[in-house]
């Protein structure tokens, strides 16, 4: 399974949403892949406003947070462009509070899900099971200057291999040969930082991005003729302690 998020289909859906607790944002949809069990790969991106708060909550299935502009607070780490954060199934996490200008993410997850749970309020739905998350550094997109300019592929680690969990960013010459390893666990993503990736399934520009599922062949891509900075996000597979997927 391959799956595709594009900026046309944010454009057409991007929405107001207040949640029962009062929080107002806007969301837009980047990839969606239907709302039915099993692997449904899903890709949207939430603004929020300026000093607004996300309380403490978690999620059924694992995912992760990349920070598109803007800057703030998650927890106790300062996040920024390009900033990653893991947050495994039934997790707690927050509270996300936006700075002066403004705080959008995207959310980023193998299976679908909608809604939060927030605590305390909804502690009796935690399930027993593993409980991790992980927090990369600020990681800005590259100047296209600097793109365009590079003469050898540079690949940096933001978050560290661990039992299928891993995020590293690829910084890759112009019309050079993408390398982003075998799709395990519960998929990887492919999102675009800064310049473009040349897929069979077309052309991705900044913030699109590409979703492959367990065993999905990951080659035949390439940096655009400016370059290529691509997140590659390894998605751990959904914990047995916690049932079906």
């Amino acid at each position: 399974m391959i799956a595709v998020g594009s900026s046309v289909l944010a454009a057409g859906t991007r929405h107001r949403r207040v949640l029962d607790n009062g929080f107002a944002f806007h969301r837009s949809e980047w990839m969606r892949s239907g709302s039915g069990p099993g692997l449904a790969p899903t890709v949207f991106l939430v603004e929020q406003p300026p000093h607004s708060v996300l309380a403490t909550h978690f999620h059924r299935h694992n995912q992760f947070q990349v920070v598109k502009e803007g800057a703030g607070t998650l927890g106790p780490h300062a996040v920024g462009p390009g900033s990653v954060h893991y947050a495994g199934a039934f997790t707690g996490y927050g509270p996300l509070v936006a700075g002066p200008a403004g705080l959008s993410y995207f959310t980023i997850r193998a299976h679908f899900e909608t809604g939060a749970n927030f605590l305390p309020a909804h502690r009796d739905q935690l399930r027993r099971g593993p409980k991790r998350h992980a927090q990369g550094p600020v990681h800005e997109p590259l100047a296209p200057d600097a793109l365009a300019g590079l003469g050898t592929a540079r690949r940096v680690q933001l978050i560290a291999p661990q039992d299928g969990l891993e995020a590293v960013a690829l910084q890759v010459p112009p019309g050079s040969a993408l390398e982003p390893g075998e799709a395990g666990g519960a998929g990887q993503f492919q999102l675009v930082l800064a310049g473009s990736l040349v897929s069979p399934q077309g052309t991705l520009q900044a913030w699109e991005s590409r979703y492959l599922s367990p065993g999905e062949e990951a080659g035949g891509c390439t940096a655009g003729s400016g370059g290529l900075h691509l997140l590659v996000l390894r998605m751990p597979a959904h914990a047995p302690d916690y049932g079906a997927a």
